[in-house]
């Protein structure tokens, strides 16, 4: 840390350790295992960088500690405001309306407020720990206003924003109450960025329909008033990736080949292994999944002794509603398949429903046939990802959504609409049967792609970009 702060400060929802408090009152943390930690530590590394996040517990208060040669700066959330802030505004209100109204948002005033006192606070902590003209880049919809309320308090800072979810076309975004402020706590930033060329397109219709902002190509140009220069953000798409080369290089690794066969065997060595891998949402399209799936079995298309799907389902915002009946939803399903075409020692669905460390998924994605990657709308989906990351062998099937960002950059998989069942069984028996020598060519395809453009790719490219910005000549 310089004398007066921070070169780079990460603004996030949460930290990137999980903390615990001992009953001695002691804390402790462990680092997370989420891909923006592994994209973000080595940068942060090297430019004396602070995390600033949410501890992940409830009305915890902790000083800023130093951690894997970062500092973290803890924000304290009341349980009301976890309830309110982030079950409430952030995963009732903003999550499915963001990702096509699949689920009804819910608006409601007193969620907006914790929203708007929240991130006035995450807003506050950053600016604390920023030195003079210091890069701070705020990651996702949790903390859509704080690029505005950090530009009030810091004008000398360059801020960028990245959405990690898709950005709603106009028709669905309008429903917002809160629409117009959310935009401009967006335009706060000089670089707003995207997972798709769409997302980026959608939020710049946004701006030229809710502000009287002049736009040209990814160029918003915010006018001067009060003595004050008139400034440019840019809104582009920056696709992010993984680390490519550690699940390239896990499943190199004797132990995870040889618990890839382990798992092959202890499934009853189908001839056929499928595999899902979601956080219980309702987004990912996990029921549309397991109906294809079933009616294969049904049709007598897949013999249900020679074949398996393995639908690991980790848990994911238990305290809110839809996805308590979402998990209902998708248990019943499951039930009643393997009710139906189970025999002793074979489950036709093997549900799974808790988290895998990155060793054990290597060697589930080793062990899959073919990948189901069925989203209804992902800003992303790295899952996809990872499974071409893993599969050193060349072999394996990935059938993905189109509505997925992935579908963007992984042409070699096997593309479905997942509201179309019949379409989406003819690709899973596509991936099930598909000639070797052509499925060789699309994952070595699918791989050139995932190794080269990586997660440090993804941080560099769009910290370069942000770097580079004139922040007060006018672009030609």
């Amino acid at each position: 840390m310089g004398k007066d702060g921070f070169s780079l400060v990460v603004v996030a929802n949460r930290l990137p350790v999980d903390m615990t408090v001992a009953e001695d009152g002691s804390v402790d943390w462990q680092r997370s295992p989420g891909g923006l930690v592994t994209a973000l530590e080595p940068v942060m590394q090297d430019a004396d960088g602070a995390w600033v996040g949410w501890s992940g517990a409830a009305g915890l208060e902790v000083e800023p500690f130093d951690a894997d040669d970062m500092r973290l700066v803890p924000v304290t959330l009341s349980a009301t405001e976890i309830e309110r802030y982030y079950e409430g505004f952030s995963n009732d209100t903003l999550w499915p309306l963001y990702h096509d109204v699949i689920a009804q948002p819910a608006f409601h005033r007193h969620w907006w407020d914790a929203y708007r006192r929240v991130n006035q606070r995450f807003a506050e902590a950053a600016a604390a720990q920023a030195a003079q003209g210091a890069i701070v880049w705020v990651q996702d919809y949790q903390l859509q206003l704080v690029p505005k309320l950090l530009r009030e308090i810091r004008p000398d800072l360059r801020i960028g924003f990245f959405n990690h979810i898709p950005f709603p076309p106009l028709e669905l975004f309008q429903q917002l109450p809160w629409r117009r402020q959310v935009i401009e706590g967006l335009l706060g930033a000089d670089l707003i960025g995207f997972q798709r060329a769409g997302d980026a397109s959608n939020f710049i219709r946004a701006v030229r329909r809710l502000t009287d902002l002049t736009t040209r190509g990814q160029i918003i140009t915010m006018e001067g008033h009060d003595g004050k220069p008139s400034r440019h953000v840019r809104a582009a798409p920056f696709p992010i990736s993984i680390d490519s080369q550690r699940f390239d290089d896990l499943a190199r690794t004797p132990e995870v080949q040889a618990r890839a066969k382990e798992i092959r065997e202890d499934l009853g060595d189908p001839e056929i292994v499928m595999l899902g891998v979601d956080r219980l949402d309702y987004t990912k399209g996990i029921r549309h999944r397991i109906k294809a799936y079933g009616e294969l079995l049904q049709d007598g298309r897949l013999d249900p002794s020679k074949s398996t799907l393995v639908q690991v389902a980790s848990p994911s915002r238990e305290n809110v509603g839809a996805y308590q009946e979402l998990r209902e939803h998708v248990e019943g399903l499951v039930g009643r398949i393997n009710g139906e075409y189970g025999e002793i020692g074979h489950s036709a669905i093997h549900y799974l429903h808790h988290s895998y460390p990155p060793d054990e998924m290597a060697a589930l994605y080793l062990a899959a046939d073919v990948m189901l990657v069925t989203s209804l709308r992902d800003g992303m989906n790295l899952v996809a990802k990872e499974y071409v990351a893993a599969r050193s062998d060349d072999n394996g099937a990935l059938v993905l959504s189109e509505f997925t960002g992935a579908a963007d950059e992984l042409a070699g998989a096997l593309l479905v609409n997942p509201h179309d069942i019949d379409g989406m069984k003819e690709a899973i028996l596509h991936g099930a049967h598909m000639d070797p020598k052509d499925k060789r060519k699309r994952m070595r395809r699918l791989r050139r792609r995932v190794l080269s453009d990586d997660v440090a790719k993804w941080s560099e490219s769009f910290l370069g970009v942000l770097s580079a910005m004139p922040s007060r000549t006018t672009y030609v």
